[in-house]
């Protein structure tokens, strides 16, 4: 009879918690905030069980996140300690050099800084609380709520929408009048240079 692995739950202090990638939207983290305080009033243990944060176990033990980033953000940003974390890889024995590699192949880290730019592992923050805004990243996440692509299962999906508008609206633009660049990249998403990203929904033409 097969026996079927159930994943290993364990709660883990936030300020504990290594990042696989060096910014967040700030706004995003905002939004999740204010969720965090209205649900937190009522069935705040509920909703810490339901939003369990991903992570890869590495050397020395720790607790390295590959997913969920700006919530790992919010919550600590809100004064929680501890969230629980499901491992869902134990890497804990391998040599850091070999451990990253791991990582960046098996697309679990995303080390780009918020100007697009990749740079070395060591530089990825040691905390959530390191992690830097990128404003592209907000604009790609307001971009997907206001229908302009579709959620997806890519990796860092997000990431590779905020590097295509990092090239076509201006960084002021986007910092000082978001809804104009919302806009702008709503009109953006819908061409076919956009084509190739994941949860692209714009018009197909017929040959």
């Amino acid at each position: 009879m097969m026996s079927v692995r159930e994943p290993i739950l364990k709660p883990v202090a936030i300020a504990d918690l290594r990042p696989t990638q060096m910014t967040v939207g700030v706004r995003e983290v905002k939004e999740k905030r204010k969720r965090w305080r209205d649900e937190s009033k009522k069935k705040g243990a509920e909703f810490l069980g339901k939003h369990m944060i991903p992570v890869v176990l590495g050397p020395e033990d720790r607790h390295y996140v590959i997913d969920h980033h700006h919530l790992a953000r919010a919550l600590h940003d809100e004064g929680v300690e501890d969230i629980l974390v499901t491992v869902v890889k134990n890497l804990r024995t391998l040599e850091p050099e070999s451990f990253w590699f791991v990582l960046d192949n098996h697309s679990w880290m995303h080390p780009y800084d918020d100007e697009g730019r990749r740079r070395p592992y060591k530089d990825l923050p040691m905390t959530v609380a390191g992690l830097i805004d990128d404003p592209f990243r907000s604009l790609a996440g307001e971009l997907r709520r206001a229908g302009g692509f579709a959620k997806d299962t890519t990796p860092f999906s997000e990431f590779l929408w905020a590097d295509f508008l990092r090239r076509r609206v201006k960084r002021k633009t986007v910092e000082t009048h978001f809804e104009d660049a919302l806009e702008q990249a709503l009109e953006l998403a819908k061409k076919e240079e956009a084509s190739y990203l994941p949860g692209w929904c714009g018009p197909v033409l017929e040959d």
